[in-house]
């Protein structure tokens, strides 16, 4: 939800609030996922500012983005809320082999066992680099907790400015509720096709903290542990929810 929320708010800031666009363009075509077949193919020949999304490692991305004027959001979020929420997208999806339980799709998760890798990998490949100019850590509590304050640093960081109204918009058709209900956004036309959302949503909670309603106690330590000894080296400020 993280991600898709995500190029939500940034459909949003680049209509200047105007919910036009989100309301009539499919969510993956207004900001095409890069890794997938149907993405490249509409990304390949467009040219000038765009939207691009990807949840490619750092060392798989395309090289010449680093060389370019391209500036990059790097959205991360709790780990442990990130199992849960890929273990229900998982469950729904209709291209990848599904996990008979979360327990099992926990032991994946830990072990690095899941598309796009392990997400200590990932997160340490990407934050190198911080500080970059063309480069913003967000993270998904800060956005939560104040989505307002988020979506200026946003408007900062790519050199937008709305008007009060627009970003009254903005905050007004990004929040989880007109997301769910804008089959633009839901993933609802997939249905059938990628996602079979008979036993399950797309859009379940949209919220932080939710992992607490489903690891065991035994499962929190384990995560407690590997969560410290993989992240011991790295800025301890990047984990708001620590």
């Amino acid at each position: 939800m993280g991600t898709n929320w995500l190029i939500e708010i940034l459909s949003l800031i680049y209509s200047k609030g105007d919910p036009k666009w989100i309301q009539s363009v499919p969510i993956w075509e207004r900001s095409p996922w890069l890794e997938t077949k149907h993405g490249y193919k509409s990304l390949k020949d467009k040219e000038g500012p765009r939207l691009i999304t990807s949840h490619v490692p750092i060392h798989l991305f395309p090289k010449s983005v680093f060389k370019s004027k391209a500036k990059v959001i790097y959205i991360i979020r709790n780990p442990r809320d990130i199992l849960v929420s890929g273990y229900f997208f998982w469950i729904i999806s209709n291209f990848v082999k599904k996990p008979e339980s979360l327990e099992q799709y926990f032991e994946w998760f830990i072990q690095g066992k899941v598309v796009f890798g392990s997400w200590f990998d990932h997160v340490r490949g990407w934050i190198s680099m911080q500080g970059k100019e063309n480069f913003l850590i967000l993270s998904y509590e800060e956005l939560k907790r104040d989505t307002r304050s988020s979506v200026q640093k946003l408007c900062q960081f790519l050199g937008k400015k709305l008007e009060p109204e627009e970003l009254n918009s903005v905050l007004e058709n990004s929040s989880f509720q007109v997301m769910k209900e804008n089959k633009m956004s839901n993933y609802s036309m997939l249905h059938g096709w990628l996602l079979d959302q008979t036993n399950g949503s797309f859009m379940r909670k949209g919220i932080s903290g939710d992992w607490k309603n489903y690891f065991t106690v035994a499962q929190a330590e384990v995560f407690d542990k590997i969560f410290q000894e993989k992240t011991a080296d790295l800025p301890q400020g990047l984990f708001p929810w620590e």
